[in-house]
């Protein structure tokens, strides 16, 4: 897909545009997937009806509990819902608008001049008020967040809808712009041409894509915004911009002290020194006075259903407009009775005033152990790679260490999806020894095809042919066979320094792009990424599935005669109960199924042929 391609300036970068020497590149996201699967299931269930009309007030705040907006307050699906792509966010959740529509396709629209991109049109409202009882439309914006900066000719618009003449009527514009922190915008409405039972309002914002680049796999998404804390309302004035609320703002991240995910069998002989010591929150008081808040957690393993800790920070006072990071002293070490997984809900919740909005005040953390190391936490928001003269024999290398002697048994990589699929080209998975920190001796090299899926964040699992043996420190990396950009998705919110290098014309180099490639080593001494004990007795082969924990899209490996002769998936919760099924194909979507454990049986003509048990997050 074309975008207008960002180019993120490192000091070694001397010419705002490619050069002939290949460097290192990050650019957009090709598309949103998971935008597409969840608004296939969305779509079916959505209904031709009219909008209900709704009363004052009108408050969103964009919780990312669902990717798309309320269908309750909101008539279209273009804005992405999320906590990952804003920067100094004033509460959990913000809606983005960028260049893809509601599939997370790019627009077909889309060109070097300004087109008209995402729209969000509110419900009908009643605004059948007199207008002297102060109504008042606000919001918070900002350009480009984490992700690419809207240029001149783009822009933010805010229309109202004009029953009387059936005109939208442009109310106010941002255009675009670098990076600035969230922004108060309110209007007061006292125009009889707005005060009438059925009034919206919609912001949209105009995109451009260049077509100023040489190579194809560097295309992707463009011109980002993000908007929070919608609110309509009567009896305000202008200086009432914000609720008098108390609210998380960024996602915690992991407790472990080195990685955001590890093979559960390498945390239960390390735990005394990978298990961390805090979990660690961040919170807001978006009130003009000083408020008094206490801090409680949760943690519940997940395939047990039960909880297994509980405590309290206590309380303290925070004052207006301060953000605040702390970190809640964890007296706690994860256990289970699994033996080749868990998974961990952390939950973090602020006891606030009763006026205070609650939808904000708690917030989920999910800690999983698998059979993988990880550093990135699942959400790609850019592509990294290398590119120009020199790129064809370019290397990168992600380093990781085990605490204990084990076997290297696959790869797994997020690519990303490019314009017209032209990143999909042969490569080499590459493992090196570590030298002091750089890659080493080669140890290990494969031939693979790099294929982005169907899905955002899918991970694609390349199996050694030869299982490798490692200790201690190891990189795993890819070396390629052309100066084609791979677009490796880059998670801008985890930031494992000094873990990256790249290879270019001879010379290892650590890596100056902030983030965390997503590429992951998958350990054991079998391919099994998660099950229980002996859960079917009757079923004596595990089959094997990734990736898991699983979002989107679930893959099952089976042997070709079984695919021959006719396969049937079905899926079960942890009481037994039959939830869904499948046909024909080693590819399930779950983004059905709500975040939990459930077991999936394989079966073929009346013979079951294997099982799993498998994280929905």
């Amino acid at each position: 897909m074309i975008r207008k391609i960002k180019y993120l300036t490192f000091l070694f970068l001397i010419a705002p545009v490619l050069s002939s020497y290949g460097q290192e590149i990050v650019t957009g996201l090709g598309r949103n997937p998971r935008l597409l699967d969840a608004w296939q299931k969305r779509d079916l269930l959505k209904s031709d009806s009219p909008m209900d009309t709704v009363g004052l007030p009108f408050f969103d705040d964009f919780i990312p509990k669902n990717i798309f907006p309320s269908n309750e307050r909101w008539a279209d699906d273009d804005v992405y819902i999320n906590n990952t792509y804003p920067v100094n966010q004033l509460s959990q959740g913000v809606a983005t608008f960028d260049a893809l529509d509601y599939r997370g396709l790019l627009y077909k629209e889309a060109g070097p001049l300004a087109f008209e991109a995402d729209h969000l049109t509110s419900a009908p409202i009643d605004l059948d008020v007199d207008p002297s009882e102060n109504v008042f439309l606000s919001f918070f914006y900002q350009p480009q967040g984490i992700a690419d900066q809207p240029e001149l000719q783009d822009s933010l618009v805010l229309q109202f809808y004009s029953a009387g003449d059936n005109e939208w009527h442009h109310v106010w514009k941002a255009e675009g712009r670098g990076l600035h922190n969230f922004k108060p915008v309110i209007i007061k409405i006292d125009n009889p041409l707005y005060l009438y039972r059925g009034f919206r309002f919609r912001f949209i914002n105009y995109a451009s894509i260049s077509s100023d680049f040489d190579d194809q796999s560097m295309a992707g998404n463009a011109d980002h915004w993000n908007i929070d804390y919608v609110y309509l309302d009567r009896n305000r004035s202008f200086s009432d911009t914000i609720p008098a609320d108390v609210a998380f703002t960024r996602s915690p991240g992991s407790v472990l002290n080195t990685y955001e995910s590890m093979p559960w069998e390498q945390f239960k002989n390390v735990f005394l020194s990978e298990m961390g010591s805090f979990i660690k929150i961040n919170y807001r008081n978006n009130d003009k006075v000083t408020r008094n808040v206490t801090r409680n957690f949760t943690i519940r393993d997940m395939y047990e259903g039960t909880g297994v800790h509980a405590f309290s920070a206590g309380a303290t006072n925070i004052e207006p407009d301060e953000w605040v990071t702390y970190n809640a002293n964890l007296i706690y070490t994860f256990n289970s009775p699994y033996t080749d997984s868990a998974m961990f809900r952390i939950r973090s919740v602020l006891i606030t005033d009763d006026f205070d909005p609650k939808v904000n005040d708690t917030i989920d953390y999910y800690q999983v152990f698998s059979n993988y190391f990880s550093y990135d936490d699942g959400s790609a928001e850019s592509g990294y790679g290398i590119n120009g003269q020199g790129a064809s024999n370019a290397m990168v290398s992600v380093r990781y260490r085990t605490f204990e002697p084990d076997t290297l048994r696959a790869v797994m990589i997020a690519f990303n999806d490019s314009y017209r699929s032209s990143n999909q080209r042969y490569f080499n998975i590459a493992v090196w020894d570590d030298d002091n920190g750089m890659p080493g001796e080669l140890l290990y090299e494969q031939e693979e095809m790099a294929d982005p899926g169907e899905n955002i964040n899918e991970f694609m699992q390349f199996r050694l042919n030869d299982p490798l043996p490692v200790d201690a420190y190891f990189h795993i990396g890819w070396i390629q066979q052309s100066e084609t950009f791979l677009n490796v998705s880059l998670d801008m919110n985890t930031l494992p320094e000094g873990r990256r290098h790249y290879y270019i014309n001879g010379v290892w180099s650590e890596s100056e792009v902030a983030g965390s490639l997503m590429i992951r080593p998958v350990m054991g001494s079998a391919l099994i990424p998660s099950g229980i004990d002996d859960i079917c007795p009757q079923i004596n082969k595990r089959i094997n599935i990734w990736p898991n924990p699983v979002k989107n899209i679930l893959n099952i490996e089976i042997p070709d005669n079984d695919l021959v002769m006719g396969i049937d998936i079905n899926i079960y919760d942890n009481y037994g109960r039959w939830l869904m099924s499948e046909t024909q194909t080693p590819r399930v979507n779950v983004t059905s199924l709500p975040p939990g454990v459930y077991l999936i049986i394989i079966s073929s003509g009346n013979k079951v042929i294997g099982y799993n048990r498998f994280i929905r997050l």
